[in-house]
């Protein structure tokens, strides 16, 4: 007898596909916007956290757009699955290859457009980056990682290029969990993120992108 693998989702990705189902079915229209974090939570007799994560897995995945101090808006009823499915099929090198355009782009725009909030976001993950290193704890080191570079992304100033870039990380962050063996990289090149950072504050282009450059090479 074959055995059938099943896979279990967590009750956040429960949440998620419940979401996905609504928008697809009209129940959420484009451009409305989505119920309250406290709505949300009755509704489907859930916690904040939960809720939270769905949220993120959808805006993720192209169907939500977060304004901050406006709510959650609704974006597509298709979502990036096509990219999705494509970046699935590609190679370690491809999914790099492309991540790496994207993110010179980016922190170039960053470093012109950032904002107060974009840069409290970079240290907070900045600093959990260290901290996680530290400990050796991978996957929240890994996480961080992605956070720091995802707040450079939210920070650019072309959605476009945020949505890109939030797709490619999803995928980024499994090849790092099987590349990675221990946090001695995290740790190696913990600096050369600071420096990031402190370029992209001084709005310093030129600056930024050569320090984009030599982490690039380093990964």
């Amino acid at each position: 007898m074959k055995t059938e693998h099943i896979v279990r989702r967590s009750l956040a990705e429960e949440v998620a596909a419940a979401i996905e189902e609504k928008i697809k079915l009209g129940n959420f229209p484009i451009d409305s916007k989505l119920p309250t974090e406290p709505e949300l939570m009755k509704q489907f007799a859930v916690g904040r956290s939960t809720i939270r994560e769905a949220v993120k897995y959808l805006s993720q995945s192209g169907y939500l757009h977060v304004q901050q101090g406006l709510g959650t808006f609704i974006k597509s009823v298709t979502g990036h699955h096509a990219l999705d499915a494509k970046i699935e099929k590609g190679n370690f090198n491809d999914i790099f290859e492309v991540r790496q355009v994207l993110e010179l782009k980016i922190i170039e725009k960053a470093a012109v457009n950032r904002t107060a909030k974009g840069l409290k976001d970079m240290a907070l993950a900045l600093k959990n980056r260290a901290k996680y290193a530290a400990a050796e704890n991978l996957i929240a080191c890994v996480e961080a990682d992605i956070a720091f570079h995802s707040a450079i992304a939210e920070s650019c100033g072309n959605n476009i290029l945020t949505a890109l870039y939030d797709t490619l990380s999803v995928h980024v962050n499994k090849f790092f969990m099987e590349i990675y063996k221990d946090t001695t990289p995290f740790l190696d090149s913990q600096q050369q993120h600071e420096d990031l950072m402190q370029a992209i504050k001084d709005k310093n282009i030129q600056q930024a992108v050569a320090v984009a450059n030599q982490i690039i090479l380093h990964k």
